[in-house]
């Protein structure tokens, strides 16, 4: 390269094709969107999300629960020993299964599991919940996974008995 095409290269309105692929980059939109006001944007962000999730996070600390109304579920005398109900709590969309054990214990949990939201069935024969989906198994007399791949406890559903029917009155999520 000679020394005339160099000067040309440096001219503004030059021809040369590497001059003209740097001439659409405006240098005041270089300084509005760099570095630092990306990261001051996040940064912003961050913290804005921060705020607007901290109700949430007292009320979780607080173990501030919805008021839960009193559903019936069955009649005590219905549910024999070692047998089960199906029913849903607190609304449609939540399957709880109720629980009358060998030893003549009622419990309650909510019946999906905590692993993939399978259905928990109540195996008389072993006295456990168990997941068929991938054989989890829970205590029944406290939700707490025995084996398998669930790692948290069935929610549990509080339970009141009067004059013989068993009611859900609330439910507890025991694990934060």
């Amino acid at each position: 390269m000679n020394d005339k095409k160099k000067l040309a290269r440096n001219q503004k309105d030059t021809n040369d094709d590497m001059i003209n692929l740097v001439d659409n980059l405006n240098r005041d939109e270089d300084l509005k969107y760099n570095r630092r006001s990306f990261l001051k944007t996040a940064v912003g962000t961050s913290v804005a999300l921060s705020v607007a999730t901290i109700p949430f996070s007292v009320k979780a600390m607080l173990g501030m629960e919805t008021d839960y109304n009193r559903v019936e579920i069955a009649k005590l005398e219905d549910i024999p020993e070692g047998d089960s109900v199906v029913f849903n709590y607190p609304n449609d969309n939540d399957p709880a299964i109720l629980i009358h054990t060998v030893n003549g214990d009622l419990k309650a949990y909510n019946s999906a599991c905590t692993h993939l939201m399978c259905p928990v069935f109540y195996e008389k024969t072993q006295d456990v919940l168990l997941c068929p989906c991938h054989k989890g198994y829970f205590d029944v007399s406290n939700g707490q996974p025995i084996s398998g791949p669930p790692q948290r406890e069935l929610p549990l559903i509080e339970i009141e008995v009067d004059n013989g029917i068993v009611y859900a009155v609330g439910r507890q999520y025991r694990h934060g």
